[in-house]
């Protein structure tokens, strides 16, 4: 009987034993099949820094629809009596825009501002884009448009004008007395418009123009002090083309340096790349900003002159056969052809979520940059390639709308420091991170922002976020902007095909799974996590 009773117990422990193995066993193999695609860790020892809302500026240009027809339409049933879309104005303020630049762009070589001030304004040929320019919208429309929306103005000149003309300009907007301040009074504006950012000329170099922006930035800050002046820096290329003749000669006149790029360049021959394309350019902000980085270290100026991206968009918008010096003979067939193929850009099936998402990454670079760029201006706000399209009877937000609308109405004050090891996506010789990734968080480091870009077309990617020690476990309230597929798009007739949508999200020891080509932003209260 104790033989048998021996046995017995035996069996049981072994039997217990084997289990445990097996259980053991399983674990581990279930673990080994949870394949993590990328580990975000922010640092939370590195102190925060604070970054300029002026990131998430806007660009206006007289160019097709931007103006006329978008945010100023008048004889609209849309438009109030002033002629401004109420529409239109009611919807940007989603997007809290804090500067808007104008009025070009290349518009402005062949403007002239005192053509559109006043009670008796006449139209007059614009030379650039090959259009009768009707000067409906001048000056203090421009100024009550940024005023309706709670944005600074920001004027860009015409860089091949006299400096006298600049400083008249500035007279007229910023001064109490003279010629030109009676004249904005005369015209109904008593108090000044007091605009503080003004451009010397737009995508223009050589000495020439140099010496205009040394005299133009001189004569203006002569004229007021507290006006901030940048000029044209580069345009195109991977930002190494900045001249240092214009630090030298101009350099200690300037705040800013103005740079632009376009990652499809639509200019003249209409591309239509597809979502991986897109996406594949989406790390090229982040290398442009530090070539200019590059260049001010060089000169020495870093941290004296602050970059303003005042043009930027993924895609260009399409003008083949312009922009011109000379009058255009606005009735040729030819000319009226060009002019209507600017409709191309105006097709709400060319933005995705490829738009969306690159959106997302180039805010990124600029907040990762935040002690150098403290300026950036989407390339137009209305129609065209922009984030709102302005039709006859309404208006549609496109994908990259919400991203900016998410950006600016989500994140926090300060930016940490988020480092990101994520496997690539690879189209031919191409690759780009997975995830991209960005933190924001609150002064007293409590309150955390996580914006989170999988930028996988038809892929849940399995991220691993740490913040400091921590690794996120357990629930978290997040929006996510995502589609039905990555070529998913807004348009009239289905405005809400993508909308953002605030969903909870599991993280596992630290891993959540973020859907295919998604932006998510998730709010993170730290006080109440440890």
């Amino acid at each position: 009987m104790k033989l048998k009773k021996t046995n017995y117990f035996t069996c049981i422990f072994r039997i217990f034993t084997l289990s445990l193995v097996v259980l053991t066993s399983c674990k581990n193999k279930s673990s080994q099949q949870v394949k993590v695609d990328a580990v975000v860790t922010i640092n939370k020892s590195v102190k925060t820094k604070p970054y300029d809302p002026m990131i998430f500026g806007g660009f206006i240009e007289h160019f097709h629809r931007q103006v006329y027809g978008g945010i100023f339409e008048p004889g609209s049933p849309l438009a109030d009596k002033q002629g401004f879309r109420t529409d239109v104005i009611e919807v940007l303020k989603e997007l809290k825009l804090p500067v808007i630049r104008w009025p070009g762009g290349c518009f402005v070589d062949g403007y002239h501002w005192m053509d559109g001030i006043g009670n008796n304004r006449e139209p007059k040929d614009d030379i650039r884009w090959g259009v009768i320019e009707p000067n409906t919208f001048g000056t203090d429309e421009f100024v009550e448009f940024c005023h309706r929306l709670g944005a600074e103005p920001y004027i860009c000149h015409n860089g091949l004008a006299e400096v006298q003309e600049m400083t008249d300009w500035l007279e007229y907007c910023n001064l109490t007395d003279g010629k030109f301040a009676s004249l904005r009074k005369h015209n109904g504006h008593v108090a000044p418009h007091r605009v503080k950012f003004w451009s010397v000329g737009n995508e223009r170099g050589g000495k020439e123009y140099i010496h205009n922006v040394r005299d133009g930035a001189k004569g203006m800050k002569e004229l007021d002090s507290t006006v901030l002046v940048t000029c044209s820096g580069t345009h195109g290329g991977d930002g190494r083309q900045i001249d240092h003749y214009l630090f030298e000669t101009a350099g200690k006149y300037l705040d800013y340096i103005s740079i632009h790029q376009y990652w499809v360049q639509n200019y003249q021959k209409h591309h239509t790349p597809d979502y991986m394309s897109c996406i594949l350019r989406s790390e090229e902000p982040d290398q442009y900003i530090e070539n200019v980085i590059k260049s001010l270290d060089k000169a020495s100026l870093r941290g004296k002159i602050k970059i303003a991206f005042d043009e930027w968009n993924l895609r260009s918008w399409h003008h083949t056969g312009f922009p011109r010096m000379k009058k255009a003979d606005y009735q040729a067939p030819e000319i009226i052809e060009l002019i209507n193929a600017r409709n191309k850009s105006l097709d709400n099936s060319l933005y995705t979520m490829a738009d969306a998402l690159f959106a997302a990454s180039f805010i990124n670079a600029c907040l990762r940059h935040a002690e150098d760029v403290e300026m950036a201006n989407i390339a137009p706000i209305v129609n065209q390639t922009g984030p709102l399209f302005v039709h006859p009877e309404g208006v549609v937000r496109r994908p990259h709308f919400h991203t900016m609308a998410m950006y600016a109405n989500m994140l926090e004050e300060y930016v940490g420091t988020s480092n990101i090891q994520s496997d690539s996506i690879r189209n031919g010789e191409k690759s780009v991170s997975v995830v991209d990734a960005v933190a924001t968080s609150d002064e007293a480091g409590e309150k955390w922002v996580i914006s989170l870009v999988n930028r996988e077309p038809d892929n849940v990617t399995a991220c691993k976020v740490k913040l400091g020690d921590y690794l996120l476990d357990g629930e978290f309230e997040a929006t996510i902007l995502s589609g039905d597929s990555p070529d998913a798009y807004n348009d009239i007739e289905h405005p809400d095909r993508v909308i953002p949508e605030k969903k909870t999200f599991t993280f596992h020891r630290g891993i959540v799974n973020l859907p295919p080509h998604s932006l998510t932003i998730f709010s993170i209260d730290c006080s109440c996590q440890w």
